[in-house]
């Protein structure tokens, strides 16, 4: 009797999406050294298929972000009630997740304005991926204040006008908190599927995402040349040098605020975030933030078996940094500065939709939360396919400040919530 050869191992999503990369990028840049009008007339055929793609994604975006606002804000009301260590928690997340939104937004631009800018490389780039040339004219303040909340919400709908259509599904989720139970639990359970249908159309969506990156990044490639690849340096630069950074921070936040000695915290999390970066998952970290928090800190069970899950559930800090950073490179490839008011409807409207969305794959989530984020600054959506093939690489950091968030939100609530931390950590 033969033996059977062993199965290969499964190539994962995202390793097919950065294969998907190279091989577009070096077929590209290849083509564009042999013979440059070859390489712009096969370009032209790539485009399209990189632009369905893209407009194959983003016909989900309106349902999916709608049905998640509404989901993520009924999530949040029940865990609030559900005691006085679960309200703290869930004020505790939302203060450090506006506290990194706000640092992003002063940081992104400041980092970015260091950088020098080609304007003959971004306009080749536009031309690659069939971005606008010029973007539509601001609206004066007093008319986009206006249109915060819609007068139509379908319209609004419609129109893909993503701010207006979070402040509504906001309003239709809190009234929702409001209803007895019966009725409310019926109508999430509709708000529930129709967004776990977007993301069944989402991952068949994705299922050809190389075909779609290669596309894409072949025809960025063709086009522009070698300076591509800078610019995108630039981008996985940006982001990991942020990830980082609010990393550091929570160490910051969790000796001022919950009092925890520095060091003691940061050997503790050492495990938590070598686990984070090798895996790219909250989920899988949290058996070993478990441990830490209780066997090297000391928390309260408690606590830790209330906040940790809740954080996994609800809240990454590194979410409102990867949305500022995606809009502020974006308008910096096309020379657009974001002002302060613009700035911070995107922290606001970050935090809102990083907290509905929490659990999606790494590609669902890249796309279905930056491409409301973007459009609501009123900036061109088709550079979120290149940055989703670098995506991979930045996310092993955003994943480590994601679980260094969920162990500083529990040093706090253990701290100041209504159980005092116990004595038997180690040393």
């Amino acid at each position: 009797m033969t033996r059977s050869a062993p199965p290969r191992p499964a190539v994962s999503a995202s390793a097919r999406v950065l294969l998907a990369l190279v091989v577009g990028a070096v077929a590209g840049l290849s083509l564009s050294a042999w013979d440059a009008g070859t390489a712009t007339r096969l370009a032209e055929f790539a485009q399209p298929v990189g632009k369905l793609w893209l407009n194959a994604l983003q016909m989900t975006v309106v349902p999916l972000v709608a049905a998640l606002v509404i989901v993520g804000i009924n999530a949040a009301a029940d865990a609030a009630a559900s005691g006085r260590n679960a309200r703290l928690a869930m004020l505790v997340f939302g203060v450090l997740l506006a506290v990194c939104g706000t640092f992003a937004a002063i940081a992104a631009p400041a980092l970015l304005s260091l950088v020098p800018r080609d304007e003959a490389l971004v306009a080749a780039f536009r031309a690659a991926i069939q971005a606008p040339e010029v973007l539509p004219q601001a609206p004066s303040f007093g008319l986009w204040i206006t249109s915060v909340i819609p007068s139509n919400a379908i319209a609004a709908a419609a129109a893909s006008a993503m701010l207006p259509l979070v402040v509504f599904s906001m309003f239709f989720g809190f009234a929702l908190t409001r209803l007895d139970a019966d009725r409310r639990e019926r109508m999430l359970d509709l708000v529930r599927t129709i967004g776990d249908a977007m993301i069944v159309v989402v991952r068949w969506v994705l299922l050809v995402a190389p075909l779609g990156v290669f596309a894409l990044v072949f025809a960025v490639c063709a086009h522009v040349g070698l300076g591509v690849l800078s610019a995108l340096g630039y981008y996985i630069a940006l982001q990991c040098t942020l990830y980082v950074a609010i990393t550091l921070l929570m160490y910051g936040v969790a000796v001022t605020l919950a009092r925890e000695p520095l060091r003691r915290f940061a050997r503790a999390l050492l495990p938590v975030q070598a686990i984070a970066a090798s895996t790219q998952s909250s989920l899988a970290s949290l058996p070993v933030m478990v441990e830490s928090a209780r066997q090297r800190l000391g928390y309260p069970l408690a606590v830790t078996s209330l906040v940790l899950p809740m954080a996994v559930s609800l809240f990454r800090i590194a979410s409102p940094t990867q949305y500022l950073s995606v809009v502020v490179f974006i308008a910096w490839m096309y020379g657009v500065d974001l002002g302060p008011a613009q700035l911070a409807i995107a922290v606001a409207l970050s935090i809102v939709i990083s907290m509905g969305s929490v659990g999606l794959p790494g590609q669902v989530s890249f796309m279905t939360n930056n491409l409301p984020v973007t459009q609501a600054m009123g900036l061109p959506i088709e550079p979120l396919g290149v940055l989703l093939a670098v995506d991979t690489i930045p996310d092993a950091f955003a994943t480590a400040a994601n679980t260094t968030g969920h162990v500083t939100a529990t040093a706090i609530v253990a701290r100041r919530g209504s159980a005092p931390p116990t004595d038997d950590a180690s040393p």
